[in-house]
């Protein structure tokens, strides 16, 4: 049996309905979006196009078939908005032969590589709409920005969101019989697990296949960045400082041609949406306050801090220090990864104390410490903030607190509760 991520039943869930709204499966690269919408197909008639693929004539599929239509028309050319529009038009020719309550599902990929993506598929879905057609559109995107950019200028109101975030502990347990161990070094790309046992080639895969496409492809060729090498720089500078705060003056001083504190807060903002590095910025309840703070690095996978660093997996573990801070990054990153909606991650530092990461929600507050040691003595600081924040909830993860097998097993909303 095939194992599936949990978005696989909302996906089934939403086909099963009349659509009403488009549907777009969202997240960073190599997640697996493309394999769970495949997946998913396969219980329905329609076909799968992707706009990043080699172009070639496919028949059209019979109906309960999914059929990958790499191209419909354009000569081998790149995918292009006449290529979009011959698409769609296929689909709902396919739709309308359809006895009544059966759907057919248009699922396109990579759609941010079509010029003007959002407007087409505008006027194309508000067509449907108004002739009561059967059609599900599912839409798919590797670059987060270019997506959320689209369509929130185009298509507010017209699409439901099904967000897809990095693997979890639990996922790569049960897919592919992880240890805990195993999880924090190694992290949670699914096309690397076969790897591990083979560091070299693992470190290859996730340098070649997931941060140069992330950076050059996502990034840099589809947003405007002035200083290409200083982003490059400051990705590999926060996998090294993941898990502390550190200044952007700080920073500045270890990174060349480092511009200026705007600069680099840009940058980190671009690395985050692309699902690789994140700077948390500091609880301090007033906005102006927390966007002026230092940030506190944190990799959204800590394959990327393993697939950088001099480590291989023994020596990894058998240097205390840097056990810890893979170990409070990877709480980090399920943090970030699962703080859904309106829920917020952030730390508090107030010097001598600080906390690790403060999780909110409206008016739901916790503070949680991370302790990977052999010493169970609650810290200093959860009892500071909890003071100073009396609402506040607190939450020590790992020695003397909840273990981090469970911690890792629910979403950050769970442990607001």
């Amino acid at each position: 049996m095939k194992f599936e991520r949990s978005q696989s039943q909302i996906l089934r869930q939403r086909l099963e309905e009349f659509p009403r709204f488009m549907i777009v499966v969202a997240g960073p690269r190599q997640v697996g979006k493309t394999t769970l919408v495949r997946q998913v197909l396969q219980g329905y008639a329609g076909f799968f196009v992707a706009a990043d693929q080699p172009l070639e004539r496919s028949s059209l599929p019979s109906e309960g078939q999914v059929s990958l239509v790499a191209s419909i028309g354009n000569d081998g050319n790149a995918s292009t908005a006449q290529w979009l529009i011959q698409c769609w038009t296929r689909a709902r020719a396919m739709a309308r032969t359809l006895r009544d309550g059966q759907r057919f599902v248009l699922a396109i990929d990579e759609i941010q590589k079509v010029p003007r993506w959002s407007e087409i598929v505008k006027g194309l879905w508000d067509a449907d709409r108004a002739a009561a057609l059967n059609l599900h559109v599912v839409l798919l995107g590797s670059s987060p920005w270019l997506m959320q950019q689209g369509l929130s200028e185009s298509l507010a109101g017209r699409y439901e969101l099904i967000p897809m975030g990095h693997w979890s502990y639990t996922e790569v347990q049960t897919a592919f019989d992880f240890s805990l161990d195993e999880y924090l070094y190694f992290g949670g790309y699914p096309g690397g697990a076969a790897l591990i046992q083979d560091e070299s080639r693992w470190r290859s895969y996730v340098r070649g296949a997931l941060i140069h496409p992330n950076i050059e492809k996502d990034i840099l060729q589809m947003v405007r960045v002035d200083k290409p090498a200083l982003l490059k720089n400051l990705f590999e500078l926060g996998c090294s400082y993941s898990g502390q705060i550190i200044s952007y003056t700080k920073l500045m001083g270890q990174l060349q041609d480092a511009g200026n504190t705007v600069t680099l807060a840009h940058y980190l903002d671009l690395l985050s949406r692309a699902g690789l590095l994140s700077g948390l910025s500091k609880y301090a309840g007033k906005q102006h306050r927390q966007r002026a703070s230092s940030p506190k690095l944190n990799v959204l996978n800590t394959a990327l801090i393993s697939a950088l660093s001099g480590y291989d997996f023994a020596a990894a573990r058998a240097d205390r220090s840097h056990w810890g801070r893979l170990v409070e990054s990877a709480v980090g990153a399920h943090l970030c990864n699962t703080a859904y909606d309106n829920c917020r991650v952030q730390y508090w530092r107030e010097s001598p104390d600080e906390v690790d990461f403060i999780v909110s929600d409206g008016d739901r507050l916790l503070a949680i410490e991370v302790k990977s040691g052999a010493t169970a003595m609650t810290p200093r600081g959860l009892g500071v903030f909890t003071g100073k924040y009396r609402h506040a909830r607190q939450l020590v993860v790992g020695t003397g607190g909840i273990a981090l097998p469970e911690f890792l097993a629910y979403p950050a909303r769970h442990w607001l509760e």
